[in-house]
């Protein structure tokens, strides 16, 4: 689990490529939860922390784009 500061120095094809890594992971969750292997439930929660915040950074990163085209535009 990553924290936000090192989601938000990666740039936007880091962050997608953490993004399919983490929906990946998460699907291979639910697999193992449906196949009663999962040991840990806390660890979907986790993974989905992690997508949203993911998501999140790229959300942030997409505003401050449009708004640098606005100010330059």
């Amino acid at each position: 689990m990553a924290k936000v500061e090192e989601y938000r120095s990666m740039d936007q094809a880091q962050l997608e490529s953490a993004l399919d890594e983490r929906r990946e992971d998460l699907f291979r969750l639910r697999l193992q939860i449906a196949t009663h292997q999962l040991d840990d439930n806390s660890q979907i929660g986790k993974a989905r922390k992690d997508i949203s915040r993911i998501l999140t950074v790229l959300t942030e990163k997409n505003i401050a784009i449009k708004a640098e085209d606005v100010v330059e535009g």
